[in-house]
This record gives C-alpha cells, sequence and structure tokens, in this order.
C-alpha cells in the first residue's frame, strides 16, 4: 500500500495538480493548447466543436476523463478566471454563478494571446516524452514567451500540498522580468516598483500589502479582497450602494443570496432592495438601495464584514521546478522563468542556424552546377546510372553526397541565368543569417537583448491596464453600534428653482464661500436629519416632507436637489414658494447663557400677490401630510413664504416698481385658517413679484429685473439693477411703497425682484450661474443690460 499510495501522490503532484514554474501550465492545460496547435486552432481559423478538442486531446495525450478536460478548457477561455485568456471560446462558457454549455453546444479555438505559448514547437526548442501509450509525443513543456505563472495564477490540490496563486499585470511581469534581465542583482523592493501586487481579472479592490510583500519573498502571505463601490443617490429619495466589481471567484447571485439570508434573519438592517442590473455592455451593476434614516457607509461597512464583498486570498506560491515541488518568491518565479525562455530562445537559435547552414551547403553545391552546367550535363549523360553519375560529380567537382544528390534532383528549369541570380542572392540572405545566429548564441548580451524585445512584443500586443485597485492600510472594519443616521443639526434648502435638498452642516450653506457660480437660494430652514419640514406653495398649502428623504448636499457647492414634486402632490399651476420647520431644531443650552441671550424665536411670514401679509402661529395640525396655512381670496396667490423674527422688515415689491418694508412686528402671529392683513396697496393694474423678511444687516441689498410683459419668455434683453437696502426708508403697514426701479424705454414692469444679504445669485432657465455686475446703483434709477435670460434670482444665504 506504501508503494501504491507513493505512485499515486507523485502522479498526482507531478502530473496533474501542480503547474510548472517555467511555462505556468499544468499538464492538461499544457496538452490542449499543444494539441490546438497541432489541430492549426489558430486564431485566424474558424471555431470547432470543444468535443472535438476533447476528443483528440482524451485520445492521443490526457489519459483521465472528458470532464477535466473540458472544464481545464473552459477555465482558459473564461475572462473572469485568467487575467489573459489562452482559449477563445464561442458559446455559453459559464459565469461565476453558473456552469458551462455542454461542450457538444460550445466552440473554440486559440485566442491571440495563445501564440505567446505555442509559437517556434516545430523549431527543437523543448523536450519531448512519449505520451502515456508511447505511440505519441508531448512536449515536456512550452515555450512560453510571458511569465504565465504571474500573469494567470494557479490552483490545484496535490496530495499533501497545494497551490493557490493569484493573477498579475502581464505588462508589470514582463517589465520586471526584464529588469532582473539586465540586473540579476534586483532586490524584492526593486521589483515590487514595478509589480506592486496582483492585478485580478474582475477588478475591485486589494486592501493591505504587507501580506502580498510576504509571499513575494516567501512564497506564502495573504490578502484582502475587497468589492469596488461607491455611494449614489439611485433614486430622488434615496441614496444607495452600487457594485461594479467583486472579489475574485466572487458571483453576484451569491453575494445577492447571503443579503437575503442577512435581512431575512434580521441580522441585517438598512436594507430597502437590492437590484442586478449586470449586462454584457456595461459590465457588474449590483444597486443596493439603502432606507431612508440609515448610514449607506455604515451600511456598507457592515456588508464587507457580513458577505461575500471582501474575502481574503491564501497565497501559497507551489510550484515544479525540474520535476520537484518548490514553493517559490517572486524573483524565483522570474529567475526559472527567465532561464527557461532563454534555453528556449538558445535553442531555437541553434535550430535555425544549423537549417541555415544545411540549406546554404546546398546552394553553394547549385552555384557549381549552374556555373559548369555543361561538364555537369556531360557526366550525368555519360554514366551509366544515377549512382554512378552522384559518385563521378563528387569526384569531379568536389561535392559531398548531399550536394551531388541535390543537383541530380535539380529540374530543368533552375538552369536559367535568373535561377542563378537567386542562388546568390539566397546566399547572401543565408550568410547575413547565420551570422545573426552566431552572434546571438556568442553573445550573452545579443541573446539577453532579444528575450527583452520578444518581452516587449508580447506586452506590447497583449498587455492591458490595471483593473485592480490596491489600497496599503489596516484592513479592520469597525462597524458602529447602529446603522441608522444620527439626528444631527442640518438645513433644508429650497432653490429659486424649485429644488430641494439637506446640507450635511446647519450653520452653512452651498454658495456661501464664493462670489459667482452658485445655487440661488429661496428659502431655507434649520432642522434636524430625522426632523420634518414643510413645503408651502402659491395655493397657501403647506406640504410634509421627512427630512431623511432629501438629497444631501456638501457646503460650499451647487445644490444637487431634487424638484419638489418629487415629495408633494402638488396641484396644476401650484408652486413652492418657501420652506417651514415642522419640528424645530433642539437649541443646545450652555452654562451661563440665560433665555434672553438665546435666539429670538422664528415665525412663517406669507405674502400674496394681492398685498395680502400673514404671519402664522405655530400650531402644526397632527396627523396631517397636507394643511391649509392662509385663506386666499378669488384670484390670489402666494408669492413667498419666509421665517421671520420680530426685529425683521418684512418687504413687499411690486410690478410697477414699488418697494415697501416695514417691522415684522407689526403683523401679529395669527391661526391657520386667517386670511392675513393689508401688507402693501397694489395699484389695480400690478401685483407684488417679491415677499420677504430682511434681516437687519448692513450688506442687504434689492436686485430688481425689469422688461416687457408682452415679450416671450427667453426672447430679448432685460435690464437688472441692485441697490443698498438702506436706500429704501421703511414705511406703516397696508401703504404704498416707494419707487425701486425707473423703467426704461420698452420697458413695462418688474419681472423679478429680491431683497435680502448680498450676494445675489442669477440663474439661466437650465439652471446655469449668470454673472452679475455689482455695483450699485441709485434707489430710483434704471438698470443695466444683460443679454442672457436671467429665469431666478435669489440669495447666498
Amino acid at each position: 500500500m506504501r508503494g501504491s499510495f507513493l505512485e499515486y501522490a507523485y502522479s498526482v503532484i507531478y502530473s496533474r495538480a501542480l503547474p510548472d514554474a517555467r511555462d505556468g501550465l499544468k499538464p492538461v492545460q499544457r496538452r490542449i493548447l499543444y494539441q490546438m496547435a497541432e489541430m492549426g486552432l489558430r486564431p485566424d481559423r474558424g471555431h470547432v466543436k470543444s468535443a472535438r478538442v476533447v476528443g483528440e486531446v482524451m485520445g492521443r495525450l490526457h489519459p483521465h476523463g472528458d470532464s477535466a478536460i473540458y472544464d481545464a478548457l473552459v477555465r482558459m477561455a473564461q475572462p473572469f478566471s485568467l487575467r489573459l485568456p489562452l482559449i477563445d471560446g464561442h458559446g455559453n462558457f459559464g459565469s461565476l454563478d453558473d456552469g458551462p454549455a455542454a461542450m457538444r453546444y460550445t466552440e473554440c479555438r486559440l485566442a491571440p494571446a495563445a501564440e505567446t505559448v505555442t509559437t517556434s514547437l516545430n523549431e527543437d526548442v523543448v523536450d519531448y516524452v512519449a505520451n502515456y501509450d508511447g505511440r505519441e509525443l508531448e512536449p515536456v513543456v512550452l515555450p512560453a514567451s510571458v511569465p504565465l505563472l504571474l500573469v494567470n495564477g494557479a490552483a490545484g490540490i496535490a496530495v499533501g500540498m497545494a497551490t493557490n496563486m493569484p493573477p498579475h499585470n502581464l505588462g508589470e511581469v514582463c517589465a520586471a522580468a526584464k529588469l532582473l534581465l539586465r540586473k540579476p542583482r534586483s532586490s524584492l523592493d526593486d521589483l515590487m516598483e514595478l509589480v506592486p501586487g496582483p492585478d485580478l481579472p474582475n477588478g475591485g479592490q486589494i486592501i493591505g500589502l504587507e501580506g502580498i510583500k510576504d509571499a513575494y519573498a516567501t512564497g506564502k502571505g495573504a490578502f484582502r479582497m475587497r468589492a469596488a463601490t461607491r455611494i449614489e443617490q439611485v433614486s430622488t429619495r434615496l441614496k444607495g450602494i452600487v457594485i461594479t466589481a467583486l472579489p475574485y471567484g466572487v458571483g453576484p447571485e451569491r453575494v445577492i443570496e447571503k443579503i437575503k439570508d442577512l435581512v431575512v434573519s434580521k441580522k441585517l438592517d438598512g436594507i430597502r432592495d437590492l437590484t442586478d442590473l449586470t449586462d454584457g455592455e456595461h459590465g457588474l451593476h449590483l444597486v443596493i438601495e439603502v432606507k431612508n434614516g440609515f448610514s449607506p457607509e455604515a451600511v456598507r461597512d457592515k456588508l464587507f464584514r457580513l458577505t461575500p464583498l471582501e474575502e481574503s486570498f491564501n497565497i501559497n506560491n507551489v510550484a515544479l521546478v525540474n520535476g520537484q515541488p518548490k514553493t517559490l518568491g517572486l524573483i524565483d518565479m522570474l529567475r526559472v522563468f527567465l532561464d527557461h525562455r532563454v534555453e528556449v530562445v538558445t535553442r531555437r537559435s541553434e535550430f535555425r542556424r544549423r537549417k541555415a547552414l544545411d540549406r546554404l551547403h546546398l546552394v553553394e553545391g547549385l552555384l557549381i552546377a549552374t556555373l559548369n552546367i555543361d561538364e555537369v550535363v556531360a557526366v550525368i549523360r555519360s554514366s551509366d546510372d544515377a549512382v554512378v553519375a552522384k559518385q563521378r560529380l563528387m569526384e569531379v567537382f568536389d561535392l559531398s553526397e548531399l550536394q551531388a544528390t541535390h543537383i541530380l534532383d535539380m529540374p530543368l528549369r533552375r538552369l536559367t541565368k535568373y535561377s542563378r541570380l537567386e542562388l546568390e542572392s539566397e546566399k547572401d540572405t543565408l550568410d547575413r543569417t547565420i551570422a545573426e545566429l552566431t552572434e546571438i548564441l556568442e553573445n550573452p548580451k545579443v541573446l539577453q537583448k532579444l528575450v527583452i524585445s520578444e518581452l516587449d512584443a508580447a506586452a506590447a500586443a497583449h498587455a492591458t491596464p490595471r483593473r485592480t485597485v490596491l489600497i496599503d492600510g489596516d484592513v479592520t472594519i469597525t462597524v458602529p453600534d447602529s446603522l441608522e443616521v444620527p439626528d444631527r443639526p442640518c438645513r433644508v434648502v429650497l432653490t429659486a428653482q424649485g429644488l430641494l435638498a439637506r446640507t450635511d452642516d446647519a450653520q452653512a450653506l452651498p454658495g456661501t464661500e464664493s462670489e459667482t457660480g452658485s445655487t440661488a437660494i429661496a428659502g431655507s430652514v434649520d432642522t434636524t436629519t430625522r426632523g420634518t419640514v414643510a413645503v408651502v406653495t402659491s395655493t397657501g398649502r403647506a406640504h410634509r416632507v421627512d427630512v431623511l428623504e432629501l438629497p444631501m448636499t456638501s457646503s460650499g457647492h451647487s445644490v444637487a436637489g431634487a424638484p419638489v414634486s418629487e415629495y408633494c402632490s402638488l396641484d396644476r399651476g401650484e408652486k413652492p414658494v418657501g420652506v417651514m420647520a415642522v419640528s424645530a431644531m433642539p437649541v443646545e443650552s450652555s452654562e451661563g447663557t440665560s433665555e434672553t441671550e438665546r435666539p429670538t424665536a422664528e415665525v412663517l411670514a406669507i405674502g400674496t400677490a394681492q398685498g395680502v401679509v400673514k404671519r402664522l402661529s405655530s400650531d402644526v395640525p397632527a396627523g396631517k401630510d397636507i394643511w391649509e396655512i392662509i385663506s386666499l381670496k378669488a384670484g390670489d396667490r402666494v408669492v413667498c413664504a419666509a421665517n421671520s423674527r420680530d426685529d425683521d422688515h418684512l418687504v413687499f415689491i411690486t410690478s410697477d416698481a414699488q418697494l415697501l418694508h416695514f417691522k415684522a412686528d407689526a403683523v401679529r402671529p395669527q391661526g391657520r385658517s386667517a386670511g392675513g392683513m393689508a401688507g402693501i396697496r397694489v395699484a389695480a393694474s400690478a401685483e407684488v413679484v417679491f415677499f420677504g423678511a430682511v434681516r437687519p444687516d448692513s450688506s442687504n441689498v434689492v436686485a430688481t429685473v425689469a422688461g416687457s410683459l408682452s415679450q416671450l419668455a427667453g426672447v430679448g434683453a432685460s435690464t437688472i439693477k441692485v441697490t443698498a437696502f438702506t436706500e429704501f426708508p421703511a414705511k406703516g403697514r397696508g401703504t404704498g411703497g416707494v419707487r425701486c426701479h425707473r423703467l426704461a424705454k420698452g420697458e413695462d414692469a418688474l419681472l423679478l425682484a429680491w431683497a435680502g444679504q448680498s450676494p445675489v445669485r442669477a440663474e439661466t432657465a437650465a439652471g446655469k450661474p449668470i454673472t452679475l455686475d455689482t455695483e450699485l446703483k441709485a434707489r430710483d434709477g434704471s438698470g443695466d443690460k444683460i443679454k442672457t435670460t436671467i429665469a431666478a434670482i435669489g440669495g447666498s444665504h
């Protein structure tokens, strides 16, 4: 039994499970590629049935089952298994989750990259041995011109040992091989500058490089593979985790099934839905929708810890060297390959020189015959038979037996003058070829240069950019106790274009850090991430909105919001005009702060097109998502709703260029059903175009845009004027205002207006910022013409 087991173990190690360090192939892979090359299944030929290839390999070279041969063939055709596929498959060759179709359905041929492995087989570059039944010959190793052991890696389980090697980038490995060939004493650090780590076929990330360096030094190590993910706004209300690459060997169905099990068993919270949008054109695309109230980053980190989105890879570089299994580091693997490649190029050069010398010998004999054609003919005619003719030619012209035989076999057409010129030209070419091959064989530097040039050619033809991102650092993932978004202060913003968003900071708004090129803000309110706000519309209604559902935008950038219609059921013609808090942001108390030092409570102020003003008391109906906040007269509408304090000034601007402002405490708060009180006296042909609350500040300005009401939208130029707010005197509530813009010829109304803290923001209908002249004008002066049509105007605060 001991003898039988040792024979079996040796057979598994040497003939089945472990790759050869020279060509990086297991015996079954080598036999498949060799047989396909013998069958002429080159990349420029048509595909043939995989069953035909499997049958030829099994019958001639591989004495094992057809399933093992077909499995190896399929793996060499899968781009997600090998970094450099060697077989071009046609048909269903499987996926990471499903097996391939039967071999009677699929077709195959050699891939272009296989030419780097099978070329020059007919030039005595490798040794051949008898096959399993002694009737055929097969190569011991293939003359690979690239380090396939590193490029494609290997995996196999033998008796008492196993191998597990990750794939690498072809261009990086060839560069390292060239460096080691030029500078044999290069250190591991020198080589790792060119080969920093594995390059997995499906991309993804590798976290932590210390284990990789250990494997390159000793042949054993480990690293963590992590899926490539990003956090996106997958819908107007939801954020999600988008997965574009998985760890090596992990399929999407396995990930989806694991996530479903975790959600069903309630071990994972925060996931609303999971959609697989993978296709052949765009590749892997898994979208995991995260519930509102949960942090996508925290959910992602927990997915890394609990699912195959993060996997470990244990490196064990065991390969055959001179028939013995050895554990190899990076330098060892490259040296074994380079020694093999140098031997292949040397044997090929010797073969080609030997062939060239044999041909030169024949050409020299033919030249002698053509120069002495009459004597040669006379000798042949006077001879009794071919044997005597050959002997006499050898004696008369001092020819070898091979030359004399070749002359006797020469056809009459070679006796022309042109044939003589061809022979002389061929002789010169052969002389040069022999000299070049001799130089390669006798000069190690020339041989080295040739090997390097062939590495460069292979890399240029088949190398692709790196797919895997290497991240050096700690691989430990710390998942918080709760995946839910904490209830922190934030600010909800309504833009002049009707978009809603929330900031990640209650102290800053988008656009406050630059003077130009930011979003025009129509209104904002301080709240918390788990709070509730209400959008006020032109019909005098308030629509409840959860803050968590709003897209988040960062301070100092343009607002990436969503339309109000995504959160509110608006009637036809109903437009958002402001935003109010439903659940107020708590004010943190600090030692030494009295109640009088805390901010004054804000009250929602409402202004209508007919000049009505109202300040709303803080009663919010419970359990309602939509409620009335003002009783409007027939034909009236809400122009704007703004949060105000008692010391603020409420500002009305009408279409006939009248401005009125008065203290907010002049308007007593009223209940939801009240209709408000007189704010400004409006002419019969005019209406209010702006209403807002302005806090006392020396930087307050008034911006007015004048034009013609008869012009089509977006046609013709308008004028704009910016004036200091202090230029306008305060007057009593319910009175007429003062002129704020002198209408020029062709202008009959104010189209847009705004008052608030500088700077002013203006936008086109497409949301593109418009740069405005910041020079302040006189109170009753006319505006400056602007060619770009202004669609919205607002502030940055």
